[in-house]
């Protein structure tokens, strides 16, 4: 029912985004069944395919079975499915949505090389649009399957925002966990740094230029600067010694975005490669063969990609104890 602001509550909105994210993911499977056909683009990644791990048909099958898990969602009955039904629907909702979003991983690489061009990682465009495509239903099916459980959960909930009537409110203190998590981010980027150290900076896939100097510094900025904002106050405070912001609040999603966006991007994309690494070798092949480009000992990569993951993990706990020590409370119930 929309509230007197003309906005949805989250009730209605939990019903209607099942709708939009099928209308989305539909499109985006019509799509790829023509691309499976024959039709697909040549060259649109470093490695051809746009995406990865399900490709061809296998894509147009995924966005098949996250069509049918949000078309059930979408349904009115939905809510009034028994307990084991209804856990099955969100498992399958959830699964849809990890599998989507693990599909376009490589659009960590495009957001990098979009922003610093000069880095030479090299961009494709309609391959990037893909990507973009993927995740965004993926993330959509993700909300949906959350609403759905929000929604349908046992006990009394908040008219509200249903969160549960007897749930925990904001974070009165930043956990110990999350001291731990942040830190763990920061200990990945040096890690990855050292990593990088031993086997020389020259030896980088990496163009030099101003481009490379600004990664670098961002490189820095996220990897130690922003997991301790997550924890510390002076990520919810400026700080004294930044003029004309002392004392006042800092802005919410200039820091919980930022490390939710770079935390996720780290954990698909380096989850997939370490996935992979350990299946080659088990197999036993080299991960990383040589190949006349970058020639690095696979030590190099069984240090740097595991920095790189926990580094993300780190950093999206961390985000997730930030998210709920500056969320607002509800004005009904208080959580």
């Amino acid at each position: 029912m929309a509230t007197l602001t003309g906005h949805l509550s989250p009730h209605t909105l939990g019903r209607r985004l099942p709708a939009a994210a099928l209308a989305w993911v539909a499109a985006y499977g019509a799509l790829r069944a023509y691309w499976a056909s024959g039709h697909r683009p040549h060259q649109m990644s470093p490695i051809g395919t746009d995406l990865v791990v399900f490709t061809g048909w296998g894509s147009a099958a995924l966005c098949g079975a996250a069509a049918l898990a949000l078309a059930v969602l979408a349904h009115p009955r939905a809510d009034r499915l028994a307990r084991a039904p209804r856990l099955a629907l969100a498992a399958a909702a959830w699964t849809a949505a990890a599998c989507l979003v693990a599909s376009g991983a490589m659009l960590l690489l495009d957001v990098v090389g979009a922003v610093l061009p000069g880095l030479g990682l090299g961009l494709y465009p309609l391959g990037a649009l893909s990507r973009a495509a993927a995740v965004t239903a993926g993330i959509m099916t993700a909300l949906s399957a959350r609403a759905y459980t929000a929604r349908t959960r046992t006990g009394p909930v908040c008219a509200a925002c249903t969160r549960p009537a007897t749930g925990p409110g904001p974070l009165a203190r930043t956990p110990a966990w999350a001291y731990g998590a942040a830190y763990l981010a920061v200990a990945g980027c040096l890690i990855r740094i050292a990593a990088q150290a031993a086997v020389g900076f020259a030896e980088s896939p990496l163009a030099g230029g101003a481009s490379a100097v600004l990664f670098e510094a961002g490189f820095v900025l996220g990897g130690c600067l922003l997991p301790l904002a997550l924890v510390h106050s002076f990520g919810r405070t400026w700080p004294r010694w930044v003029p004309g912001l002392a004392g006042r609040g800092v802005p919410r999603r200039l820091v919980l975005w930022p490390g939710a966006a770079i935390s996720g991007g780290l954990v698909v994309y380096f989850g997939l490669m370490l996935l992979q690494m350990s299946w080659e070798r088990l197999h036993g092949r080299n991960p990383f063969p040589p190949d006349g480009r970058l020639d690095l000992p696979e030590a190099f990569f069984w240090v740097a990609v595991p920095a790189y993951f926990a580094w993300g993990a780190g950093m999206a706990a961390a985000a997730r104890a930030y998210a709920r020590r500056t969320r607002t409370p509800c004005p009904s119930c208080g959580r």
